[in-house]
């Protein structure tokens, strides 16, 4: 029988390259996304179910797993894939725009993952994927909200992988570098007021150094190729790095003090 995975945002990016990866590897895909009548290519695909969720939508949410569980009989693996970034002075962030990125990257998060338990706790197993990023263990500037929810992301699954590992449950956390994919479009907020003077230096130079920082990305089937190891490795592993500027400063920020990482990275944007 056919192992079946349920993934979030999977209309673009690293989440659509994951449905292909996995279909092509044949899994059975429950593709969800916020808009499925949009959706024109993957629905198409044999095993692929197409189906709308809404991470800041809890009846979204409970009708897309109970959608995938009839379709397939059982779901093996969640990828909790959903998300995007806030970029900007905290004082130029709208409130609701500080807590959409909070409800859509943590909020929603841990509701699916509440969603899927009980599912995987009949069945005494199950696999759940959290993507992270190296935003989850360094910082850029005007990533205030961005970075908190990653951390948050971070933590979450780690603490979680206590309480779960003991029915038979793991939980994976996989941190991406600069993906080529639509982050610094759709999924990029940037707000800014320029009449707050003080903070446009750093505006400046967040763009200035944010295309060098991407110069090097790797394309979103790398993250998908991780993904899929991270699924089927069957082992404790918790976290998996993604792409060559990943491992090259997850190491320098483990290896460097914080005075002169946070000073490297004032470099680069500077």
């Amino acid at each position: 029988m056919n192992k079946t995975i349920l993934i979030t945002g999977s209309s673009t990016g690293i989440g659509r390259a994951t449905v292909t990866k996995f279909q092509q590897k044949g899994w059975n895909v429950i593709a969800s996304m916020r808009t499925p009548e949009k959706e024109e290519e993957l629905n198409k695909l044999n095993n692929v179910l197409v189906t709308r969720l809404d991470v800041t939508d809890m009846d979204s949410i409970e009708q897309a797993i109970n959608d995938g569980t009839e379709k397939f009989g059982n779901i093996d693996v969640l990828l909790n894939n959903a998300g995007y970034g806030a970029y900007g002075p905290l004082e130029a962030m709208p409130r609701e725009n500080i807590v959409r990125q909070f409800n859509t990257n943590v909020i929603g998060l841990l509701d699916v993952t509440k969603g899927i338990l009980p599912h995987f706790r009949r069945n005494k197993s199950g696999v759940i994927i959290n993507i992270s990023s190296i935003g989850g263990k360094m910082t850029f500037p005007l990533g205030t909200l961005y970075h908190g929810t990653k951390f948050a992301v971070e933590g979450i699954s780690e603490a979680l992988s206590f309480e779960l590992s003991r029915i038979g449950i793991k939980v994976k956390i996989v941190e991406p570098g600069a993906i080529a994919t639509d982050f610094g479009g759709r999924s990029f907020d940037f707000q800014n007021d320029e009449s707050l003077e003080e903070y446009q230096p750093t505006v400046e130079a967040l763009f200035a150094g944010w295309g060098k920082a991407v110069e090097n990305a790797s394309p979103a089937s790398l993250v998908a190729d991780v993904i899929y190891n991270a699924a089927t490795d069957d082992t404790e592993t918790l976290r998996y790095r993604a792409g060559a500027d990943a491992e090259q400063l997850l190491d320098a920020r483990a290896s460097m003090n914080d005075s002169d990482f946070i000073g490297m990275i004032k470099n680069q944007f500077g």
